[in-house]
């Protein structure tokens, strides 16, 4: 894990955004295709601004969020909804989106039929994550049920995440899939989250799942 540490979140965010188009040109040299995924919620809405209008072949990058919370496609709370709004749109718009949300059905009724969907595209090229001040990252909440299988070497893609804490389930990607992408790149803000990663690294995974995504790490922290 290498940390970097900028002045404020805009030079971040323009920095992140030139890495990750970096990493995908990079993969995009050697294969057909490339793949990514990215974290929801507001921090890395700022880079989605600047990643958007790089120059890449978009149309041959698969997109897909980290995790999703169940919740309708046009919800405020929905991650594909804000991926939809902010990278999804200028040179970026020709990039296939991989949604993991399917109407009217229960998560656990629809894993196998998402799964299909990304496993082509595994491994990731690039993951794009945020952290919680608890240490979760993706949909990974300490003591959630159904944590310590998400975090298991042979866990399936994605993992139902019904946490206490959240007014929703979620489906995320498992910590080995997570773990596996080629380029990571955590991004956090504030000393409350440097600490709270500081911490994580001495705690085990089940109470502080950043952990289990840390080896290889490209960590970006601002104030």
């Amino acid at each position: 894990m290498k940390i970097s540490e900028y002045a404020d979140r805009d030079m971040l965010a323009i920095d992140v955004a030139n890495q990750i188009a970096g990493d995908l040109k990079t993969h995009l040299l050697h294969h057909d295709s490339a793949s990514i995924a990215v974290a929801g919620g507001t921090t890395p809405a700022p880079i989605f601004d600047d990643l958007c209008a790089a120059d890449i072949d978009w149309d041959r990058v698969r997109l897909m969020a980290t995790d999703e919370r169940w919740v309708p496609a046009d919800s405020e709370r929905s991650n594909a909804r804000m991926i939809r709004e902010r990278l999804l749109v200028d040179r970026a718009a020709a990039a296939r989106f991989l949604p993991f949300h399917v109407p009217a059905r229960a998560p656990e009724d629809v894993l196998a039929e998402v799964e299909s969907m990304i496993e082509p595209e595994l491994p990731l090229s690039v993951v794009l994550l945020g952290m919680g001040e608890d240490m979760h990252t993706a949909s990974l909440f300490p003591g959630v049920d159904g944590l310590e299988a998400a975090l298991a070497p042979n866990a399936p893609i994605l993992a139902v995440m019904r946490p206490d804490s959240q007014p929703e389930p979620r489906i995320s990607l498992s910590a080995r899939v997570l773990d596996a992408a080629i380029s990571k790149h955590l991004v956090i803000y504030g000393d409350a989250k440097r600490e709270a990663l500081e911490r994580a690294k001495s705690l085990p995974p089940e109470e502080a799942p950043i952990q289990a995504v840390l080896s290889e790490m490209t960590v970006h922290w601002a104030p």
